[in-house]
């Protein structure tokens, strides 16, 4: 569906106006797509790659609709000055495993512009121009991940997902939780790769934030491409089957030597899957009982970890880091709110302001008992009991944001009564996570 999307006209002119040609890359276009391929990895830094790389990086783009800004008077002008990708995404939202609740949304990606070609309203007409696109196309929600956390407020954006960075000191960490009724195995990566969708899929059900992976990017995490392979010969993959026999989750980890202690050893963990709490714990009683090893670290994880429940010495497991990750910008009010469950009866009265016109109104938000949610909106001339940014609802939209926080560091108006009420209902019995970029 979003490849027939045509350019969004307002930013074409605005971009005409600079003096550049805004156009969509055709998938079946391999020389262009490789041009703009290489604009993408120039845009963040990374090396740049030959033909055969690129074109082995494009199976990323595969089902995503691609967009550059073109200088026909540059030098090379093949080469994007500015890019973007975007692509119809799933996206978990708070409910309960019996209660999987998923949603669309349109996930942004890709977002560069070259320094040669700053400050020219470029960037802005490239958000801009997604968010209407978005719009055009039904989508209630955009999403994205930051490289730098300044910009996207501006068009609405607000971080909804914190994530964190983790290390256990295993000579402390004595195992102390459940002993898990199946058992981890080492696998070989190709194989654990085939099976890796399924398993990731069933975990996801439970996390909100969390949003669907692709091919290559599995690709990627086990190993298995061109520019990933070499580095990742150490890479170990282990599975975790059920007393049935079932595979319930996985792990990829990678040993760090010490450089003059051979038994204190650091594994980093790159990917963590768990679909029951048994596979949780099984996998990770495996990681921190690793002979010769005195360190685990893991990132992009949940801020609140069962982990340090877990041990002995809860001082063992220490978040070394945390930070803003997934953001979220809120299209359609009414479709948005009740493509989630929440945690109480309730009903809330919202003023949203949304100086991009896409979303602004007031709103009344009812729940209830079973989590269900109904989103109106309202002509009443009585004051809302809430009144804040589009940018801030969409903080508060997977429960991981405290509205009693916001109106604290004054981001939206409320009694304090009425922002323990969001609170209720809004709290995610799972904090919202996720685990990838994109």
């Amino acid at each position: 569906m979003h490849h027939s999307l045509p350019l969004d006209p307002t930013s074409a002119a605005a971009i005409a106006d600079a003096g550049l040609r805004y156009a969509l890359v055709d998938p079946g276009d391999e020389a262009g797509g490789v041009a703009w391929v290489r604009a993408d990895v120039r845009g963040f830094h990374a090396d740049d790659v030959d033909h055969k790389d690129a074109v082995d990086n494009l199976r990323a783009f595969t089902d995503r609709r691609m967009t550059g800004v073109y200088d026909d008077t540059a030098a090379s002008p093949e080469i994007p000055v500015a890019t973007v990708s975007s692509w119809v995404t799933s996206l978990t939202t708070p409910g309960t495993p019996e209660q999987t609740q998923t949603m669309d949304a349109w996930a942004i990606s890709s977002v560069t512009v070259s320094p040669t070609h700053r400050r020219r309203g470029i960037a802005r007409a490239l958000l801009e121009g997604e968010l209407r696109t978005a719009v055009a196309g039904g989508l209630p929600l955009a999403a994205l991940t930051v490289s730098e956390a300044t910009i996207y407020r501006r068009f609405g954006f607000a971080c909804a997902v914190l994530v964190a960075d983790w290390s256990i000191d295993t000579r402390r960490a004595k195992w102390t939780g459940p002993a898990a009724r199946g058992r981890v195995q080492f696998v070989e990566r190709a194989a654990l790769r085939a099976q890796a969708d399924d398993i990731e899929r069933r975990a996801r059900r439970s996390i909100p934030g969390e949003v669907d992976r692709w091919g290559r990017r599995w690709d990627e995490f086990f190993g298995l491409t061109p520019d990933t392979e070499k580095e990742s010969k150490g890479l170990r993959a282990v599975r975790y089957d059920d007393e049935n026999g079932e595979p319930q989750g996985f792990a990829l980890f990678k040993l760090k030597e010490h450089e003059s202690d051979f038994s204190a050893h650091t594994v980093v963990v790159t990917e963590f899957v768990a679909v029951t709490d048994d596979a949780y714990a099984g996998l990770w009683r495996f990681l921190l009982e690793l002979d010769l090893v005195t360190e685990v670290r893991a990132s992009l994880r949940s801020v609140d970890e069962p982990l340090r429940w877990m041990v002995a010495d809860a001082r063992a497991v220490r978040k070394t880091a945390e930070s803003d990750h997934l953001w979220l910008r809120v299209l359609d009010v009414p479709a948005t709110l009740t493509s989630r469950r929440y945690a109480a009866p309730g009903s809330i009265a919202f003023d949203v302001r949304d100086a991009l016109g896409f979303a602004a109104g007031r709103f009344v938000l009812s729940t209830d008992a079973s989590g269900a949610a109904a989103c109106t909106a309202s002509d009443a001339p009585a004051d809302a009991e809430v009144s804040l940014d589009i940018a801030e609802l969409g903080a508060l939209f997977l429960g991981g944001i405290s509205a009693a926080t916001l109106r604290a560091a004054g981001r939206l108006t409320a009694t304090p009564d009425a922002a323990a009420a969001i609170d209720r209902l809004f709290l995610s019995p799972t904090p919202p996570r996720l685990g990838i970029w994109f």
